[in-house]
């Protein structure tokens, strides 16, 4: 009866993000298969718009009907399997969802895609500190560039530090920054405001699982080459998702040659960047430039 009344459930006019991957990955895996839309729709007692809606990410799939459908095209149990049906008993409302009022689609994306991001992010960016590091003030200073009102900006800004949850959860996500040193040295606010984020920044870069690592002027062009983007590692490599930063809004990839090319490139920015922060070393044991002597010449500067 259960299984019965999901099927009869209207489509949803917005889909969330996971909704979306959900039902692009059950299509992709039909493709793959060679089945039609009917032959799909033949498994599970249901009509051929009911898998439109379902591969779409405005319907949900029964449990039962969701295992017919893995089986019948070739997805064996293991980690996608299983990532597949994680995702689609994840009904639940996050707590970006308090944000409607304000945020647009994008920024609800972005905080689930972080809250899924089990296997955790790798993020590159050129022109301020990642969001996930911010401190109140700095995001005020950011979001007081859009002209919007006070009651909305704090709104904003109460936004980005709740997407920071995911470093304190248990357990928390890894993360791993790339961020340019061009990004430091842009003021933002007061140098009483940027002192207090660069300090912030080497805070968190001493949690176990943060890494930051600054990419020095020095470094090259790469940097600019490659654009901001962020990666966001699921429960297996097929369920990753790139997040590219343009002008007119962020794109989401999520085919297996885009994953490839920026996991590539991610590791190539790293590669270039000066050594991160270890939390085990003395600052005394610094022999070298590294990330955060950078980070503290620049405090020291302001």
């Amino acid at each position: 009866m259960q299984a019965k009344k999901e099927i009869s459930m209207p489509p949803r006019s917005q889909p969330s993000e996971r909704q979306r991957r959900f039902g692009a990955e059950l299509r992709k895996l039909r493709l793959d298969a060679g089945l039609s839309g009917d032959q799909a729709a033949a498994l599970i007692g249901v009509d051929r718009q009911r898998v439109s809606h379902i591969e779409s990410g405005r319907v949900d799939v029964p449990r039962n009907g969701l295992y017919s459908l893995l089986r019948s095209y070739g997805c064996v149990e293991g980690p996608l399997f299983e990532g597949l049906l994680s995702m689609a008993q994840n009904r639940g409302k996050g707590w970006w969802d308090e944000y409607r009022d304000v945020m647009g689609r994008h920024a609800l994306d972005l905080a689930e895609l972080e809250a899924g991001a089990t296997s955790g992010v790798r993020s590159h960016e050129q022109l301020a500190v990642p969001g996930i590091f911010q401190t109140a003030d700095y995001a005020r200073a950011i979001c007081e560039t859009s002209d919007g009102e006070d009651a909305a900006i704090d709104r904003y800004v109460a936004f980005r530090l709740e997407r920071q949850r995911i470093l304190r959860d248990d357990p928390p996500t890894p993360y791993h920054a790339v961020i340019h040193e061009g990004a430091l040295h842009t003021r933002i606010g007061s140098p009483q405001i940027m002192r207090k984020q660069l300090c912030r920044l080497i805070e968190v870069s001493r949690l176990p699982h943060v890494t930051v690592q600054v990419f020095p002027f020095e470094a090259g062009a790469y940097s600019a080459f490659s654009r901001p983007f962020t990666i966001f590692g699921g429960m297996t490599p097929e369920l990753e998702t790139i997040r590219l930063a343009q002008p007119l809004g962020p794109v989401l990839l999520r085919d297996r040659p885009s994953l490839d090319k920026y996991t590539k490139i991610f590791a190539k920015l790293a590669g270039l960047a000066l050594p991160p922060v270890d939390p085990e070393m003395s600052p005394e044991s610094h022999e070298g430039r590294d990330s955060i002597t950078l980070i503290q010449h620049l405090m020291y500067t302001l």
